[in-house]
């Protein structure tokens, strides 16, 4: 009798170690797909000043894009990952690099410039990597959220004081909208 009170008392033990655990490892999971984020975006600001100088040399009168993009990534380099001060400030450098790159269609000198092209592959891909991070980052939330309301994890949350998280959306409008071409060409000719 006394064997198995004491076998179950280690399986519970067991149980409850599995359990926080599993809750300390989806949390972790939350943390990582944010640090892909971060580290994608991290990636982007250290193209932009290249991009940025190659730009300029054939295009004087865009300086005022190239001058906010250089502005937006110093100050996104400052900020805390996950902030929504930060999140922000990616929305718009994802939003000025596509107007960019809408701008420079009317160029076709620097289209095929091999440095503005391979800059732009390489903008693409980490913009690619961000959107696939950010879509990995928001598969780990959901996990973590499921567990933190099913049994027996939720118990285990509760007690360890976790909380359930955010999904990585896009707070600014704009970004979900296509680039107008004519629309940046406009801007262009108006300054």
């Amino acid at each position: 009798m006394n064997y198995f009170l004491a076998a179950a008392m280690a399986a519970a033990i067991i149980w409850i170690v599995a359990v926080f655990n599993s809750v300390i490892r989806r949390k972790n999971m939350v943390e990582n797909a944010f640090a892909s984020i971060d580290a994608m975006t991290k990636r982007r600001y250290d193209l932009i000043p290249n991009l940025v100088d190659c730009v300029t040399e054939y295009m004087s009168y865009e300086m005022g894009l190239m001058e906010r993009l250089t502005q937006w990534r110093t100050e996104a380099v400052k900020l805390s990952p996950g902030s929504p001060e930060k999140q922000s400030l990616d929305g718009r450098i994802g939003e000025g690099i596509r107007s960019l790159f809408a701008v420079a269609e009317g160029y076709p000198s620097l289209r095929t410039s091999d440095n503005f092209l391979q800059l732009q592959g390489a903008l693409n891909e980490v913009e690619d990597q961000i959107a696939a991070a950010r879509r990995a980052f928001n598969a780990a939330v959901t996990d973590y959220n499921n567990g933190l309301q099913t049994f027996p994890w939720s118990v285990a949350a509760g007690i360890l004081g976790y909380q359930e998280k955010k999904w990585f959306e896009v707070t600014d409008e704009n970004e979900r909208k296509a680039v107008s071409v004519r629309d940046q060409f406009r801007t262009a000719e108006g300054k």
